[in-house]
């Protein structure tokens, strides 16, 4: 009798839970006695947000740009001096704009300003012409419009204060929720533990059972009285746990030592890392059983699995930044939804008019997931 042919009466098999629970034991046995199991689960994740809290930052701060001086009227270096006051700029003072033009093409400044020659004229003809002349590097779109709207800015409150002019009866003040400070860290650790978990479930997983069917150990597996459904718990339950301590884990980092606030509660996170697990783990036992090789899985898991959560989850890239059809494919990723959520748990609180709906897309996605597996399971044991 092969393993396919013993395996037969297992699909017909009654739910038992002693041989639920040995297959669970069987499989955290082996994810403890496996190193590179536990080096995903636990190393990685503290690699990961190292990188992401430290080394990827979105916050605009000390800018190199020139600030080329033509004039020497009082007036002009009052404005040079203006520019040098602010915390957001490196400036680095020239004469002539050919100074500082190689330093842009060679990636040492990001733009220069000019205070041209005629700079007094200009101030007195009122905002008939421009002041100043702002020139950027293009190559990096956004940091060209910061350089270029914060010069602006500059130049505005410079000659809102030199000009004598009644003061304003209403003054603007904006104010920033949820991150008052900007700090790009406070969004992008949230959601860097949303790509920590769709390592965990989906690759780890995907790599793990792969490496069963190349042993030959799935085929053992499959040829006992347990069902598919037992087989299948039976593999998700450990890296489950295993995904759950990760993200507490991850959470202790990020409150106490990145510093990144977390105003709703440790059983919010809980609830949405555990929903969030159904289809990480589901894709990971889907790649398993399509691709019985590790290096296919791995493949196939960073392609569907890793890519899309951290180009179209809205972790980096704003989603209403993107075409229409690319906006609608990411409805297909749960680590959308669990980057909103978890960015939502950290620095707003516990809204679950927002966390809802964003469970139910992400129950539904893992839903489809673990059915698709437990078919392709079961036509594998069957072949």
């Amino acid at each position: 009798m092969n393993a396919a042919d013993g395996a037969m009466p297992g699909l017909s098999a009654r739910f038992d839970r002693r041989r639920l629970l040995a297959l669970v034991r069987k499989e955290s046995l082996q994810a403890l006695r496996d190193p590179s199991t536990l080096l995903i689960a636990f190393a990685l994740p503290v690699v990961l947000l190292f990188l992401f809290a430290y080394a990827v930052s979105l916050d605009a701060r000390h800018v190199r740009i020139g600030v080329v001086v033509e004039s020497p009227a009082p007036s002009a270096q009052s404005l040079a001096n203006a520019f040098a006051a602010t915390s957001a700029l490196d400036v680095r003072f020239a004469h002539d704009r050919r100074e500082v033009a190689d330093q842009v093409v060679a990636g040492a400044l990001r733009g220069f300003v000019v205070i041209p020659q005629d700079f007094e004229q200009r101030l007195a003809a009122g905002g008939t012409r421009p002041l100043v002349q702002v020139i950027t590097d293009g190559s990096q779109p956004n940091t060209a419009n910061f350089v270029a709207n914060y010069a602006q800015g500059v130049v505005q409150t410079w000659r809102t204060g030199k000009v004598d002019a009644p003061q304003a009866s209403v003054a603007l003040e904006p104010r920033y929720w949820f991150n008052p400070e900007l700090e790009s860290r406070r969004a992008l650790v949230p959601g860097a533990i949303a790509i920590i978990m769709t390592i965990i479930g989906t690759m780890l997983t995907a790599l793990v059972v792969a490496r069963e069917w190349e042993r030959g150990t799935m085929e053992a597996v499959l040829s006992t009285p347990a069902s598919v459904v037992e087989i299948l718990i039976g593999k998700l339950l450990p890296y489950f746990v295993l995904g759950m301590l990760s993200t507490i884990a991850a959470a202790a980092l990020a409150v106490w030592v990145f510093g990144v606030p977390m105003r709703g509660s440790l059983l919010a996170l809980l609830v949405l890392s555990a929903v969030f697990m159904l289809p990480a783990l589901g894709q990971g036992l889907l790649i398993s059983a399509l691709a019985r090789n590790q290096f296919l899985a791995a493949q196939i898991a960073l392609f569907s699995g890793f890519l899309p959560a951290f180009m179209l989850s809205g972790f980096l890239f704003e989603i209403d930044a993107m075409p229409a059809p690319i906006r609608a494919l990411t409805r297909l990723i749960p680590a959308r939804y669990f980057v909103s959520s978890l960015k939502t748990v950290f620095l707003a609180g516990d809204l679950w008019g927002v966390f809802l709906p964003n469970m139910l897309a992400m129950g539904a996605i893992g839903v489809a997931f673990l059915l698709l597996a437990k078919r392709a399971t079961r036509k594998n044991l069957e072949a």
